[in-house]
């Protein structure tokens, strides 16, 4: 590419994202909060408008039950384009909720420009990547056209789990069908290297309870008598060791060993004990001398969250009748999300525990893509075209998505590539990203659809 075409596209890209802006601040002002069954509607209507406004073809997809609405759009590719060539978008509309409001230095639902920031609820994850999609689309259009056809599909309940996913690609895996996946979201590393990245681990999520007694009870039978909370917290202990190393029997049978590729990818991968301290605020040790490795392919369990007994004001003295937690594990390939749930159960059996019940919520599997694979290596050179020598090429993320069923319903690579950076706080308050790296991030998107679709 000239250095006249370059700086053709990079003035349609900040003309594209100057006029989009007012478009970006709409779709982060709609409260879209799956769990709360918020702004659904309202937000569709502004992905379908913005979809028709570049000349798509949109549907709605409503025809799996239970779930929120699937937006499809398609857009041919331009006439110099490539039209044997398509790549598909995932994206997601729905959002975190706000809370605790009062952690947030404005409001959460208003698009606030502050120290090379936008910040606002969905700006990293995940409104804002789409939205940075469309203006480079659109400046694509404005210089020479599209290079290849494009597909778009988003859906209302990643942050609830994505429960419909899988059913909806099953039954729409022929209109999906491209040449390759990008993912939402994705970003730089506390190092400031740009990252592609290549799956998502999996997870399994399930209910621990505990019942010692019909009625709470008066705190002074604990001379004799145990209570739930107890109970819960000495079982749960017994699935996890002091460095976080998972003590339930047969975990990691099955677990596929990275390949030399991967674990290469793996080795370049640096960590900043210093930045990821700061970004967190950790106050504890690290569980590993190895957290790249172990963010990677280290399959985890954690509890999310522990209740039961008394905790207001003033003071009730019982033994508490009943106690709940709820745990995650985030998997790698070849661990199965449910008899992961069953293992535990297992293992709590084993431990002395039978009396503790594990109920499975949701899981997804995990997945990665083949790090060799021809697309995986345009994103890669394309990043270095973008980011210069600041680049990472990273087997999965730590967290997680559904990209197994869309691997198994149309069978092509997936990456994840955006906007975000170690502080974006994604799902916390303040969540942001650099305006300076949505603007890079725009361009990076352009550029990685024009080498896919060279000829």
């Amino acid at each position: 590419m000239s250095e006249k075409t370059t700086d053709a596209l990079q003035t349609a890209i900040d003309q594209a994202l100057k006029a989009d802006r007012p478009r970006l601040a709409k779709y982060l002002s709609i409260e879209t909060v799956a769990a709360k069954h918020l702004g659904i509607e309202e937000t569709v209507s502004v992905i379908e408008q913005s979809l028709q406004e570049l000349g798509a073809e949109v549907e709605v997809w409503r025809d799996i039950s239970g779930s929120n609405p699937f937006v499809f759009g398609t857009l041919p590719a331009g006439p110099n384009g490539n039209s044997d060539k398509t790549l598909l978008f995932y994206n997601h509309y729905d959002v975190q909720p706000a809370e605790p409001l009062d952690e947030w230095d404005s409001e959460p639902f208003q698009l606030t420009e502050k120290n090379g920031q936008y910040v606002a609820r969905g700006v990293s994850d995940d409104k804002g990547e789409f939205m940075l999609r469309l203006s480079a689309v659109k400046a694509l259009q404005a210089t020479g056209g599209l290079p290849c056809n494009l597909k778009f599909i988003l859906e209302g309940e990643e942050e609830v789990g994505s429960p419909h996913i899988e059913p909806m690609t099953k039954k729409h895996g022929a209109a999906l069908a491209a040449d390759a996946i990008i993912w939402e979201t994705g970003g730089k590393d506390a190092d400031e290297n740009f990252q592609v990245t290549c799956g998502v681990k999996g997870t399994a999520s399930f209910n621990v309870t505990a019942k010692s007694a019909e009625s709470d009870l008066h705190s002074s039978l604990a001379a004799f008598v145990d209570n739930a909370v107890w109970r819960l917290v000495q079982g749960l202990s017994t699935l996890r060791g002091p460095k976080g190393e998972v003590l339930v029997d047969g975990f990691t049978d099955g677990v596929k060993p990275l390949t030399p590729t991967e674990q290469a990818a793996v080795d370049q991968l640096p960590f900043n004990e210093e930045a990821t301290r700061k970004n967190f605020g950790l106050k504890l040790p690290l569980l590993s001398d190895k957290p790249a490795e172990a963010l990677i392919n280290r399959p985890t369990i954690t509890i999310n969250g522990i209740s039961g007994g008394y905790e207001g004001n003033g003071l009730k003295t019982v033994l508490p009748k009943e106690a709940r937690a709820q745990l995650d594990c985030r998997l790698v390939p070849g661990q199965d999300p449910r008899h992961i749930s069953e293992l535990v159960q297992q293992q709590l059996d084993k431990n002395g525990f039978s009396d503790l019940h594990v109920s499975y919520n949701q899981g997804e599997p995990a997945f990665r893509s083949d790090l060799t694979d021809s697309f995986v290596q345009t994103a890669v050179a394309t990043a270095h075209e973008v980011y210069g020598d600041a680049v990472k090429l990273v087997p999965n993320a730590g967290g997680s998505g559904p990209q197994a069923p869309f691997f198994e319903a149309v069978g092509v690579p997936i990456i994840d590539v955006g906007s975000t950076w170690a502080g974006s706080g994604a799902h916390a308050p303040n969540e942001n990203v650099r305006v300076s790296d949505y603007v890079q991030a725009a361009r990076y998107t352009a550029r990685v659809l024009q080498n896919f679709g060279e000829k």
